[in-house]
């Protein structure tokens, strides 16, 4: 019987921590946890799943899609509205890149801390 594991937190590095939970923060609304402070930042939803974010030093951004720095992690968020959402993590700080390889079936992004996430539709 295989061993049942339940996944409660993802944790990202970066070079700043309180920025990074804001971003997506703003982009999720997922209600910030209380323990956040300069170095460690996090980010929890109502069934218990936790985002943090913690400071690095000398942090080096992931470089997608070259892989001289490796993406690291990649996080997957569906969204009913492939444009809307689009719009609002451009103005977020987000980047999106020239490189598309969903075609329209999902699209790529950068986080301001250089991390590659997709949307997908719901």
């Amino acid at each position: 019987m295989p061993l049942q594991m339940k996944l409660t937190a993802i944790t990202l590095d970066c070079a700043d921590p309180e920025t990074l939970a804001a971003f997506y923060q703003q982009a999720t609304g997922l209600e910030l946890h209380p323990a956040s402070d300069g170095d460690f930042a996090g980010l929890t939803r109502g069934d218990g799943l936790f985002i943090g974010f913690q400071r690095v030093d000398d942090y080096r951004a992931p470089r997608w899609p070259d892989q001289s720095v490796p993406q690291q992690v990649h996080l997957d968020f569906e969204v009913d509205d492939l444009d809307e959402a689009e719009a609002l993590l451009l103005e977020l700080g987000a980047t999106k890149p020239e490189q598309q390889p969903g075609a329209d079936r999902w699209r790529v992004f950068i986080d301001p801390a250089g991390h590659p996430f997709c949307l997908t539709r719901s």
